[in-house]
């Protein structure tokens, strides 16, 4: 059998921080007084925090200055931080645990491929941060996704070749970034959204167990 290794993304895949994400932007969207809705944080999704802000001050019709910018990133981050560092490992999404035992038997090794600055807190919080065999997290890299670079330095981790990876993420941009380093894509969440991926499964229970096996065949 040919040998794999997998990146997985953190949010909405290991864990829902989006709905922390999305609480600091509309508390700082309320603070600059427009509406920003969960329709709005979908575009969000997988981008970088300076994109994000990007796109939050465009829905918002509002022009800044780069001084002010970087005073709006640091304040929605210590909002964001304010959440997180009270997150537990009851926050784990469902599945996850298991598929993570299940590679740990299988002697398949992993790694983290995530925009988040914050990646490796958040693993401490749920207890998962010594399991990963890499992390690659905003810190790491240059470029954000659909860029393949996060994936592509998650390969080096693996000491493998990128066509020996397999990718679980739950964001377009994602699904994007890994097709382009031409990793075996599994899209977690709405198959219409992430039809571009290689598989699709609602959620990390869906995962048939004979997955890795049809893949190493």
């Amino acid at each position: 059998m040919s040998k794999i290794g997998v990146i997985f993304d953190l949010d909405g895949v290991i864990v829902d921080t989006a709905k922390y994400h999305y609480l600091a932007w509309k508390k700082l969207a309320d603070d600059l007084g427009f509406e920003f809705t969960e329709e709005h944080n979908e575009l969000l999704k997988g981008v970088s925090r300076v994109r994000s802000l990007e796109i939050l001050l465009e829905i918002g019709g509002i022009s800044i200055s780069e001084e002010k910018k970087q005073e709006y990133l640091i304040s929605k981050n210590e909002d964001y931080l304010g959440f997180i560092t009270k997150m537990q490992a009851d926050e784990i999404l469902p599945g996850a645990s298991e598929l993570l035992d299940f590679l740990d038997k299988e002697g398949i090794k992993y790694v983290l491929g995530s925009a988040s600055k914050n990646a490796p807190l958040i693993l401490r919080q749920i207890g998962l941060f010594d399991r990963f065999a890499g992390i690659v997290d905003g810190n790491s890299v240059s470029k954000a996704k659909p860029d393949p670079e996060v994936f592509l330095i998650g390969a080096e981790k693996l000491s493998l070749e990128p066509n020996k990876c397999v990718v679980f993420e739950d964001a377009i941009a994602g699904i994007e970034a890994a097709n382009v380093a031409n990793m075996t894509s599994v899209g977690i969440g709405d198959k219409d959204t992430l039809n571009e991926a290689d598989y699709n499964f609602k959620d990390l229970t869906e995962l048939p167990q004979d997955f890795f096996d049809k893949l190493m065949n």
